[in-house]
């Protein structure tokens, strides 16, 4: 009896975790696939005998609708320009503050963090105030300048732009927590070693520092990636997808068909092309790590 309650005792303290992820993570990515085959709407959720399989219409509607083809480019855009930037900003600020000997340094963890843990909503209202085109700050120093003014939120690609600024200046300082963590962890005797050996502080950063943080930038780089393939409370609080759907992003695209216009079936399907391709980049990003030597 002992040797059973010892063997299984690892499995009682891991239970919780286990059923709280299948209630609450696995259990409704099946329910949304099995959503994702029917019409389902306000009407179906209160009379289960309205609801009718489909199949995969809802899918063949998805792909076809012009307005998630846009989301989709729209999305890959937000994506192509905005992790890059994030991860190089968060890296740069953080070899800033880890090497950085003055005492300002420590103050600018606070600074850089503060964007990470402040209400969406309220940073919406401040940055409405920067962008607006008349009465905005960034406005405002381009006619200082003597430059002309931009339309901000109004332009379809100043847009998206606009909005990636945003979010990279919310993005940058959890991810800056990571680097200096990993930074913090490289061993002094490294550094010491090739100061002796006469290495200059570039050439410690590009041969030590940088190979030692790769961990640390592919796991940055993979959250970083499915947090904008999710983008979503930046354009739905700046400009509701607009103008002219040039800021909706897939995340969005699924909240109005779901929650806005009660098509459930619909946007369960563009929630499972979402879920597919996040799963695929994040398989090749996994892939391309693999094939990496170790240092």
């Amino acid at each position: 009896m002992k040797s059973f309650m010892a063997n299984k005792t690892p499995y009682f303290f891991i239970a919780p975790a286990l059923i709280l992820l299948t209630l609450f993570s696995i259990l409704p990515i099946f329910v949304a696939l099995i959503i994702s085959f029917t019409d389902l709407d306000l009407v179906g959720i209160a009379d289960w005998s309205s609801i009718s399989f489909v199949g995969i219409e809802n899918y063949k509607e998805v792909v076809s609708d012009p307005i998630f083809v846009k989301s989709i480019l729209n999305t890959l855009f937000y994506v192509v320009f905005g992790v890059p930037l994030v991860i190089v900003c968060s890296l740069g600020i953080a070899l800033l503050i880890n090497f950085g000997k003055a005492r300002i340094f420590k103050a600018f963890r606070v600074v850089f963090y503060m964007p990470s843990i402040t209400n969406v909503v309220a940073v919406a209202v401040v940055w409405s105030y920067l962008y607006n085109p008349q009465l905005g700050l960034f406005n405002y120093v381009l006619e200082f300048l003597h430059l002309p003014p931009v339309p901000w939120l109004q332009d379809p690609t100043m847009a998206k732009v606009s909005l990636i600024a945003l979010a990279l200046w919310r993005a940058i300082g959890l991810n800056m927590i990571i680097f200096l963590a990993a930074l913090q962890g490289i061993p002094k005797t490294y550094y010491e070693a090739a100061q002796l050996d006469g290495a200059n502080n570039w050439q410690q950063m590009f041969k030590i520092t940088i190979p030692l943080l790769r961990y640390a930038i592919f796991f940055v780089s993979i959250t970083t990636m499915i947090g904008w393939l999710q983008f979503f409370e930046e354009p739905f609080v700046m400009t509701n997808g607009g103008p002219l759907d040039s800021t909706t992003s897939v995340a969005l695209f699924i909240y109005r068909n779901g929650f806005q216009f009660s098509n459930f079936g619909y946007a369960a399907a563009g929630s499972f092309i979402l879920f597919i391709a996040i799963i695929i980049i994040t398989m090749i990003q996994f892939k391309l790590q693999k094939k990496g030597q170790d240092y």
